[in-house]
């Protein structure tokens, strides 16, 4: 999954995953881990589910909880919000934009 991710993440590629038993169509922006160790990836979803009932939105997701993860044949522009300087959920980065 990891390898997914950042290869998604270099190349600008739309993944659609299942989390928390909901797909989501996201844009991957960057993929680390937490103050605890734990793997999260900041990505902007733009289709799907969403508990806050927000489906187009910055979203922090728990990498533990997806449970399929695919590449779609779709790449996607750095949005422009996107802080390149760093994620403070994220304070060890893998792979970022």
């Amino acid at each position: 999954m990891e390898k997914i991710i950042s290869n998604a993440i270099k190349n600008q590629i739309l993944l659609k995953i299942n989390y928390k038993g909901t797909t989501r169509i996201i844009e991957p922006h960057a993929f680390g881990l937490d103050k605890k160790g734990v793997l999260k990836l900041r990505a902007y979803q733009i289709e799907g589910d969403s508990k806050s009932k927000n489906p187009k939105a910055w979203k922090l997701f728990k990498v533990d909880n997806i449970k399929k993860i695919s590449e779609l044949n779709e790449n996607f522009q750095v949005r422009p919000d996107y802080n390149h300087s760093g994620d403070s959920a994220i304070p060890r980065i893998i792979t970022k934009i």
